[in-house]
C-alpha cells in the first residue's frame, strides 16, 4: 500500500483527491493518511470528509510516514517550498496545478529533482478529461494547428495569484494542443472579462478568454490546415479520478508521461500573461531553460 500525504487542505481538491482514494477506493493499493492543513480548521475538515488518519504540524512531519505526496495550496507560489524537503528526503512528488509561481523557481526544483532522482509530475486535470483526449483525438489528422481559442472563468485580480489561479487550466489546454510552442503572451483588459493572445513561432495565434461575466463553462476551439473541431470541454464523472490515477501510477513505477515542457511552459506563459496585465503591452515568454 503507497501512504500518501497531502500539503495543503484550503483547496476543495484535497478532499476530492481523498474521497476517491479512501472512500470511493477507485486506485487500489493508494491511500491518503496523512493532511497538513494552512489552518487547523482546514485540516481538520479534510480530515473529516475524506477519512484521513492523521493531521501533521508541519509538511516536513510527514518524512518517514509517507510514501508520495501532493501539494496543494490555492496559491502557487507556496507549492514547491512546501515539499522541497520532501522530494531531498525522496519522496515522490505530484505538485497541483499551477506546478509554480516563477519558472527560474520551477527550472531549479526540477533540476534538484533530477539530480536526486526523485519522480514529479504536474497538471491541470482539464487535459485529463475524457472530453479533451477527445479532442485531441479528433485533430489528430487535420494538419498544423492555425488557431486555438479558449473560453473559461478566470479572475486576473484574484487573491490566490491572479490569473495564475483559474487560468491554468485553459493556459495547460492550449499549450498542449500549441506542442509547447508559445513565444510571446498578452493580455487585452476589458471590463470585467478579458482576453489573452498566445503567439506561436509556427505563425499560430491564439486566444484565452478570461471571463468573470457570463456562461463560462471551459470550451476549445481549434482550427487547423484541414478542418476545425469545438467543443465543450465537459466533466467525468469524477473529475479528479484521471488525475489521481496518473499521478498514482507515477508513485508506483517512479514513471510519468509530464515532462519539463509540459509542466513549465504554462508557467512560463502565465508569468508573460502576469507581466504583459501590468506592463500593458507583449511579453516574451520566459525560457524554461
Amino acid at each position: 500500500m503507497i501512504n500518501i500525504g497531502i500539503v495543503g487542505a484550503e483547496n476543495s481538491h484535497t478532499v476530492a483527491i481523498s474521497k476517491t482514494l479512501n472512500i470511493d477506493k477507485k486506485v487500489p493499493g493508494c491511500r491518503v493518511t496523512h493532511v497538513w492543513g494552512e489552518a487547523a480548521r482546514y485540516a481538520r475538515d479534510a480530515q473529516d470528509r475524506g477519512q484521513i488518519p492523521n493531521i501533521v504540524e508541519t509538511p516536513e512531519d510527514m518524512i518517514g510516514q509517507v510514501d508520495a505526496a501532493c501539494v496543494d495550496h490555492r496559491d502557487a507560489k507556496y507549492h514547491l517550498p512546501a515539499v522541497w524537503p520532501l522530494i531531498e528526503a525522496g519522496i515522490p512528488v505530484f505538485v497541483d496545478k499551477p506546478f509554480c509561481y516563477r519558472v527560474e523557481e520551477g527550472r531549479r526544483f526540477l533540476d534538484r529533482a533530477s539530480e536526486l532522482g526523485v519522480p514529479v509530475c504536474s497538471f491541470s486535470v482539464l487535459p485529463r478529461q475524457e472530453s479533451f483526449r477527445q479532442l485531441k483525438e479528433d485533430i489528430a489528422g487535420l494538419g498544423r494547428v492555425a488557431s486555438v481559442v479558449t473560453t473559461g472563468p478566470c479572475d486576473i485580480e484574484s487573491e490566490w495569484g491572479g490569473v495564475f489561479f483559474y487560468g491554468i487550466h485553459q493556459v495547460d489546454m492550449a499549450v498542449r494542443l500549441l506542442d509547447n510552442d508559445v513565444t510571446h503572451a498578452q493580455v487585452n483588459l476589458g471590463g470585467n472579462n478579458h482576453t489573452g493572445t498566445l503567439y506561436s513561432s509556427s505563425g499560430a495565434i491564439s486566444t484565452l478568454n478570461l471571463f468573470t461575466e457570463g456562461h463560462s463553462a471551459f470550451h476549445v476551439s481549434v482550427i487547423c490546415e484541414k478542418g476545425r473541431v469545438d467543443r465543450t470541454i465537459g466533466y467525468d464523472e469524477n473529475p479528479y479520478l484521471g488525475g489521481a490515477r496518473a499521478f498514482c501510477d507515477m508513485f508506483k513505477t517512479g514513471n510519468t508521461d509530464e515532462t519539463r515542457e509540459s509542466m513549465l511552459m504554462p508557467v512560463a506563459v502565465l508569468e508573460a500573461l502576469e507581466n504583459s496585465i501590468s506592463r500593458k503591452t507583449k511579453i516574451e515568454v520566459p525560457s524554461i531553460g
